[in-house]
């Protein structure tokens, strides 16, 4: 049963965790929020500070030299591009333009799919990954569940909060035997890029094959932007974009946020230093947990873990009040849905604040 008296907190709530427990902001080092650690890069800081002028210019209402960028990165056609105000803003477009008669979304995960789903009034119904399979999906039991009405499948890949992922040739299956079936196919790559090698889970590729699958991005976690607000999809479907296009206020996309999303995608160091940190405390930190007596990890796909409390008596919120008093701010995870028994999810930061997370940790469940 989820307590539901005591505060729950998102990981960018750092203004509600600094009036609840009294500790400033700034001192908060900030594991829920599932930010790269690298922070902006600096060549990208430099050339907008050099650019402040393109705020007095509206922006290319069809961001041609964006969607571009977004291609070359994508190894897609910039025809197959959409570009919104965050990842966020095309979902909303998706789901309300396909207006699901049934949609099935794989949990447990992101609650702004269920909360978009709900505004259309139609049938939503969850098909929640197995703790016992590490929260692996199992592609054949998915495509066995799905309601013979279902026209809307809703996937996270990796999944926020399990860190699971489902492989490129398993999407593969999975959107054939949707095509077939006339269900559209939404993948939610928000965090594909930490991935071990992207190459192997991404369903980008697939969107030259498929006219029923859109694939959406941003550029908040793995580029260390959230507050820029730029998203982008990814489909083949020209119809179903012309549909967004219609619907989509113009200008959604911002003439700073435009500029930054070009300059981030072509920087090579940053992408590759922020790869090669990941993966390495990644691989690092999921030894040391897997070490905890009272622990269980899960092979973790994205840049953050999900862990289960085993130990008799503790719950997930006090370990994250145990760590909130030291100054680090995990998720408590009581909060998702279909989600039984007590976990925590953190992401991965500079290796001298995982030590402190992990010695604070030990403590706890060692």
């Amino acid at each position: 049963m989820k307590n539901t008296n005591r505060p729950a907190f998102h990981g960018s709530d750092l203004e509600q965790i600094e009036a609840y427990y009294h500790i400033k902001k700034e001192d908060i080092i900030s594991f829920g929020a599932n930010v790269n650690p690298l922070g902006l890069s600096p060549s990208v800081k430099k050339a907008l500070a050099e650019n402040l002028d393109v705020i007095s210019r509206y922006p290319d209402r069809d961001y041609v030299s964006l969607k571009a960028a977004i291609s070359d990165y994508c190894q897609i056609p910039a025809s197959f591009v959409a570009v919104g105000n965050g990842s966020t803003e095309l979902i909303s477009l998706l789901i309300s333009q396909r207006r699901a008669r049934h949609a099935v979304v794989i949990g447990p995960t992101y609650s702004e799919y269920q909360r978009e789903l709900a505004l259309t009034g139609g049938l939503v119904t969850a098909y929640n990954l197995k703790e016992e399979d590490g929260f692996l999906p199992d592609t054949a039991d998915l495509l066995r569940f799905l309601p013979e009405d279902t026209d809307l499948v809703i996937l996270c890949n990796p999944n926020n909060p399990t860190s699971s992922a489902i492989s490129r040739d398993d999407l593969t299956s999975l959107v054939s035997a949707c095509r077939e079936r006339d269900i559209f196919v939404m993948v939610d790559e928000t965090y594909a890029e930490f991935a071990p090698d992207p190459r192997l889970i991404t369903a980008i590729p697939l969107t030259l094959r498929f006219d029923n699958l859109m694939v959406i991005r941003g550029v908040s976690k793995f580029f260390a932007a959230p507050g820029l607000r730029l998203g982008y999809g990814v489909t083949g479907n020209q119809d179903f974009l012309a549909s967004l296009k219609i619907h989509q206020n113009p200008w959604s996309v911002s003439s700073i946020a435009a500029l930054a999303g070009e300059l981030m995608l072509q920087d090579a160091g940053y992408i590759e230093k922020t790869w090669q940190l990941i993966d390495s405390e990644r691989t690092r930190l999921t030894e040391i947990l897997s070490g905890f007596r009272h622990a269980r990890v899960y092979a973790p796909y994205a840049n953050f873990i999900l862990v289960r409390i085993l130990k008799e008596g503790l719950s997930s919120f006090q370990v994250f009040e145990a760590a909130i008093r030291q100054g680090m701010m995990i998720r408590d995870c009581s909060s998702f849905e279909s989600l039984p028994g007590e976990y925590i999810r953190f992401c991965v930061m500079l290796p001298k604040d995982n030590d402190r997370l992990m010695k604070c940790l030990a403590e706890l469940l060692a």
